[in-house]
């Protein structure tokens, strides 16, 4: 969801705001924009689409500036428009403002503001706020002040940049439930929403939490709570490598994504195996251990693609450590007075680790005295900081919308926490642990495998790019690779799609199937095996097309489906992390023949920081 990149210093501002708008396009966005001042005047230039089309159109007088904010837009309050885009303004056109998030009051601040003489020209509640700021600059004469003391007026989430044309070397960020990054350089400053954005110019971060506030000009910064109170700031370095961002030879981040799974289920298991004691250890849930061992009862609760791991990490554990675990959505959680207390422990999966109905519910489940871990890949983000302990994926950034790498990261971080629990509670043995272990050593190279079948996913693909329906069925730890499965159709190609359990078919979406509707099996030679076949048999009686997703020796469903594609047999628990990947091609090339933008599917957005 939106990005925003500010940039104070003696460097020119538009090149340093547009390529940190372009590494951002990953989050998904509908218009773009920059402001910058330069002589004594505010200039802004933004437009409906794509960073590219704002670039074409900025006027040679931008290029002199040294200050600026920038910012990529995915509509909430008002359609995508050139007018709807960021930055917003005040109505001297001294004041712009790149928002991030909701205010929730904005009809409430508006309706005051247009009574006390202001106007406004947008359907965005972005607007109200800087308005608001306006208001209380004609006040303070300040723009940090006024910065501050509008916020303490909003409610709902932010992450904001703000320049004025009155204070020109000078920038304004905040924060709240929306997240932002401080890059420190040498007599520059930057701020943006993900420090991909900024790492070619520094590595030097200081990362801003919820209700701060920070004043930046090229002699240095100040960070307070917007409350005023001082705030000191630890400063870190970024890891992250350019090259990691980049598409490497591939036609789009999303293969490129695919392609990386091998490497990046070896990265999340590397150095947390122990073969001699066939068990892992997980250094981040450490402090932890006591806690989660002595626990009733574990919740997971995730959104989107993070749930269904979480539904698979639910089957793992508690048919492993034979604990008690239900799996809830976030957006869910914590409006419905959920029982949780402190003989608890909160499971918080989420790839950004900002996902704003993921983090309410970690402080909804915090402030009821649950102990909380999170899962999370990005290093640094709001959920790897306020959880209690967790494990981080190490899958590397995922610029692709649609989750892919970090999917098999979630489920192999989730089968090596399960592990360690069921070794520390005894209910898995030291021989067994051991054939865990040397199966999970090996997944890398069966992943590969899977993937030498892309030619054969192409060619299923280009058989079914017309098809308006598609119906996915799994059993046990594969029903949630079902449901998977079939969000990644709908997300890229836009074909409307259905998981369900595949002993639910009969239940009544067996009343959907003829020939013009295909239906996936993901079918490994597990022990729902048998049960799954006889509920073939019941599509094939109904003229169903039927594309099997099968282990690699299995004979008996050749003569049963009409495609399949085949995965190396391992341990039931650990199938979802290979028989997802040919559902992810499948998708990836149906989205393509299709002619749909499979990194930036519409309406979509990477990170979803709004509720």
């Amino acid at each position: 969801m939106c990005g925003i990149v500010a940039y104070v210093g003696q460097k020119p501002a538009l090149p340093i705001l547009l390529d940190g708008l372009k590494r951002l396009e990953y989050r998904g966005y509908d218009s773009a924009g920059v402001a910058v001042v330069t002589d004594g005047h505010l200039l802004i230039h933004k437009k409906a689409g794509k960073v590219r089309d704002v670039a074409a159109g900025i006027p040679m007088d931008f290029e002199a500036a040294t200050i600026g904010i920038g910012h990529t837009r995915w509509a909430t309050h008002g359609e995508p428009s050139d007018t709807n885009a960021h930055p917003h303004f005040d109505c001297a056109g001294e004041i712009a403002l790149v928002h991030n998030g909701i205010i929730e009051n904005y009809a409430a601040i508006k309706s005051k503001l247009e009574a006390g003489g202001h106007v406004f020209k947008t359907q965005t509640d972005t607007e109200a706020l800087v308005h608001l700021v306006e208001d209380w600059y004609r006040v303070s004469h300040d723009l940090f002040t006024a910065v501050r003391l509008a916020l303490l007026e909003v409610h709902g989430a932010y992450g904001i940049a703000v320049v004025s044309s009155r204070e020109p070397s000078r920038v304004v960020a905040a924060r709240k439930g929306s997240p932002l990054v401080l890059g420190i350089g040498n007599g520059e400053y930057f701020v943006a929403s993900d420090p991909a954005a900024i790492i070619s110019n520094t590595r030097q971060v200081v990362y801003l939490e919820d209700g701060e506030i920070v004043s930046l000009d090229p002699s240095g910064y100040v960070t307070k709570t917007i409350q005023n109170a001082d705030v000191m700031k630890k400063v870190m370095e970024v890891t992250l490598e350019l090259e990691q961002i980049e598409k490497g030879g591939y036609d789009h981040f999303m293969l490129k994504e695919i392609h990386e799974q091998p490497e990046t289920i070896m990265n999340t298991l590397r150095g947390r195996l122990n073969e001699k004691e066939g068990t892992a250890r997980l250094g981040g849930l450490r402090e932890l251990t006591d806690r989660i061992l002595a626990a009733d009862r574990f919740t997971i609760t995730a959104c989107g693609t993070s749930w269904h791991a979480g539904l698979v990490g639910q089957y793992m554990l508690e048919q492993y450590a034979r604990i008690p675990v239900r799996v809830e959505y976030a957006s869910e959680f914590r409006y419905r007075n959920p029982i949780v207390g402190p003989s608890d422990v909160v499971w918080l999966i989420s790839q950004s680790g900002e996902t704003a109905d993921t983090l309410a519910a970690l402080r909804e489940a915090r402030a009821r005295g649950a102990t909380t871990a999170g899962i999370v890949n990005v290093v640094g983000s709001s959920i790897a900081r306020e959880t209690d302990g967790g494990t981080y994926l190490h899958a590397g950034p995922e610029i692709g919308v649609a989750s892919t790498k970090a999917f098999t990261s979630q489920l192999t971080a989730l089968s090596l926490i399960t592990l360690m629990l069921g070794r520390l509670r005894g209910t898995i043995g030291p021989d067994q642990g051991r054939a865990i272990v040397h199966e999970l050593e090996i997944l890398p190279e069966k992943a590969e495998k899977v993937l030498e079948q892309e030619q054969t996913v192409r060619e299923i693909a280009r058989e079914f790019q017309s098809i308006r329906n598609f119906l996915y069925l799994g059993r046990g730890y594969n029903f949630p690779v079902a449901l998977e499965g079939a969000l990644k159709l709908k997300e890229i190609s836009y074909i409307h799609a259905e998981g369900y359990p595949a002993a639910e078919m009969k239940h009544g979406p067996i009343a959907l199937i003829d020939r013009d509707m295909p239906v996936v099996f993901i079918t490994p030679r597990d022990g729902t095996y048998k049960k799954v076949l006889s509920n073939i048999q019941e599509v094939k009686a109904r003229k169903g097309r039927l594309i099997a997703v099968a282990d690699e020796n299995d004979q008996e469903i050749t003569r049963l489906a009409d495609f399949v594609l085949r995965v190396p047999h391992t341990l039931d628990f650990l199938t979802p992390i290979l028989t997802i990947i040919p559902l992810q091609l499948l998708a990836y090339y149906i989205a393509i023949d299709r002619g749909c933008n499979v990194d930036q599917p519409r309406n979509l957005a990477k990170s979803v920081t709004v509720e």
